[in-house]
């Protein structure tokens, strides 16, 4: 019995030590410097990744089975807000919101759409050629669109980076830099939606191969 005790003493002064990291304080932190990253949208994906198994590892539920139940509570509450914070740096279309949001800017998907006519019109017509090619199975057609658009999205990408760096590093130029910064997340999210369409329909010609 005395064992067991002390087994289950040492196991919740573990999940206590282990948490005691996590505090509001540490909660507050942006998702950034919670991974020791720099603040900026060009992320080492090898080193976030590194620090997420890290901190899964810190909360894993095994470290608090035995911990009060408002450890295992926080212990939960940090699991899930480190899992949000890592999905957001992960993709770039989230994690360059979420870096304007914190540099002063906005960029509401639901609300503000506004983008020139061309550029929605060309939008429009990319749409209509994928769902061409996807009813008349013609997956090459397919793969050469999303090629392109790999590339083209890889060049906003990084147009983008560098609009939200000046809009970090160059106060007199912020407003400005912060409102090209949402103008070209709104493309990117079309851009972004037209690449799971093609996939989508890639997808769909492979199961009827």
């Amino acid at each position: 019995m005395a064992a067991g005790s002390a087994s289950q003493s040492g196991a919740a002064a573990a999940g206590s030590s282990a948490s005691a990291g996590f505090g509001s304080e540490r909660f507050a932190l942006d998702h950034f410097a919670l991974f020791d990253l720099p603040q900026d949208f060009r992320v080492d994906s090898n080193a976030l990744d590194a620090r997420y198994r890290a901190l899964q590892v810190e909360m894993h539920p095994d470290r608090f089975a035995t911990a009060a139940d408002a450890e295992r509570r926080r212990a939960l509450q940090w699991a899930t807000h480190i899992n949000e914070a890592y999905q957001t740096l992960k993709k770039p279309l989230s994690r360059a919101r979420y870096l304007l949001g914190l540099l002063g800017g906005e960029c509401d998907f639901a609300r503000d759409t506004s983008l020139p006519m061309d550029f929605l019109v060309a939008q429009m017509e990319l749409r209509e050629t994928v769902a061409d090619a996807a009813s008349a199975g013609r997956s090459e057609e397919l793969d050469s669109l999303r090629d392109d658009l790999v590339r083209q999205r890889r060049a906003h990408y990084e147009e983008l980076a560098g609009i939200l760096a000046l809009a970090a590093n160059e106060q007199a130029q912020r407003t400005s830099a912060l409102a090209r910064a949402a103008d070209a997340l709104r493309r990117l999210m079309f851009e972004e939606k037209l690449m799971a369409d093609i996939d989508d329909a890639l997808a769909a010609l492979d199961e009827l191969n």
